[in-house]
């Protein structure tokens, strides 16, 4: 069941700090840039044949050809083609070990996001992408179908596009839920407009969830807003953050909890030149372990699996399978110790996977969660 106690809170809170404190200060700086869309960092990436993976992982991706990659150990990154596991470190050419997200383009490169840059993996050697030079501009909010978009850490204020070339900054539209944070929290260890998910919807519009400040979005006219206290507050206090954003068959949205589905409206809302998103709500799904609480689960991560289940992640309550009108709970468990959780994903066979911050890798096996060994 989810607890609802201030330890719980505390230790969200502890976590996210280390990381940003661990960040703090290594994103590019655009006035640092040169004029160069890429450098090279290593003439050859060959990595080190391993056996075994460490304990923490925050991304789990497979390539084109059939490859998985494992990401966010502090060891570095992992590539397994089914049967040999290989380590990448800096010593390859990587920028950091702290990998926050992976995607691939359509010529088969891999990209690596980290808070201290991007990696480009070419098959042969990586480069890190160069950011542009010059502040922000409104005109580089361009909603292009081959551009990616990434995070490079939670310290940012808006997200950074890719184009093929260059790496633009960009930031996110100053909205009045900002300045009523900083009213009340002017010394905060963490920027409320840093983005802790990222998502693409079914008509290629872009998302973010961010720290404090709710839900943002683009799509390719207008950015705007949604916040709802409930959506990141949780019942003990404490801001837990949109960390999660899925789009299921019906087009409805679930943000982060299953307290409510949102199905956005035409047209916006304005306010103090800000946009907020028309939308209506209905009822969502109650813990089925306690349908008589207030209490839901909070989620770090969900997907939306072949047949339109949702697979939602929390930190330390295992997993939610939404199955219709149900939820089915998956407990995840490592040598009768607790296993703290950091995202789903589910390849190109369909098999879901789960990073962990503690206990390695878990796969699906039809019926539950096991631990993965090379």
């Amino acid at each position: 069941m989810y607890r609802s106690n201030q330890v719980l809170i505390y230790l969200h809170l502890l976590f996210l700090i280390t990381l940003l404190a661990a960040c703090r200060g290594q994103s590019p700086s655009a006035s640092q840039t040169q004029e160069v869309s890429e450098s090279t960092t290593s003439a050859n990436a060959s990595g080190q044949t391993v056996t075994t993976v460490d304990q923490g992982f925050m991304v789990i991706f497979q390539d084109k050809v059939g490859n998985h990659w494992f990401g966010g150990s502090e060891k570095g990154l992992y590539k397994y083609d089914g049967e040999q596991l290989i380590l990448f470190t800096r010593q390859d050419g990587l920028c950091s070990h702290s990998i926050i997200g992976i995607q691939e383009d359509k010529t088969g490169h891999l990209y690596f996001d980290t808070p201290d840059g991007v990696s480009k993996f070419d098959g042969q050697k990586f480069t890190t992408l160069k950011v542009k030079e010059g502040s922000p501009s409104a005109n580089e909010w361009i909603l292009d179908p081959n551009d990616l978009w990434f995070r490079l850490g939670w310290e940012s204020k808006g997200p950074y596009r890719y184009d093929g070339t260059w790496l633009y900054p960009l930031e996110f539209p100053r909205t009045g839920m900002a300045d009523d944070f900083f009213a009340r929290y002017p010394n905060a260890p963490f920027n409320p407009y840093g983005i802790y998910s990222s998502y693409q919807d079914s008509n290629g519009h872009r998302w973010w969830g961010t720290a404090s400040l709710g839900v943002c979005r683009f799509d390719g006219q207008t950015i705007s807003w949604l916040y709802e206290e409930q959506l990141t507050k949780t019942p003990a206090g404490g801001d837990f953050g949109i960390r999660s954003i899925v789009e299921d068959n019906d087009g409805k949205f679930w943000f982060c909890n299953t307290r409510h589905r949102f199905e956005i409206l035409p047209g916006n809302k304005e306010r103090k030149d800000t946009h907020f998103m028309n939308y209506s709500r209905a009822d969502g799904i109650r813990n089925a372990l306690t349908p008589d609480k207030p209490e839901f689960p909070y989620f770090m991560s969900v997907l939306k699996d072949d047949k339109g289940d949702l697979w939602m992640v929390s930190y330390d309550e295992g997993v939610w399978r939404k199955d219709g009108d149900q939820l089915l709970h998956y407990p995840i468990a490592a040598d009768d110790r607790e296993v703290f959780l950091f995202s789903i994903y589910q390849d190109r066979a369909g098999v879901l996977w789960l990073g962990t911050q503690n206990a390695g890798i878990y796969q699906f096996n039809g019926e539950a969660f096991i631990p993965f060994s090379p």
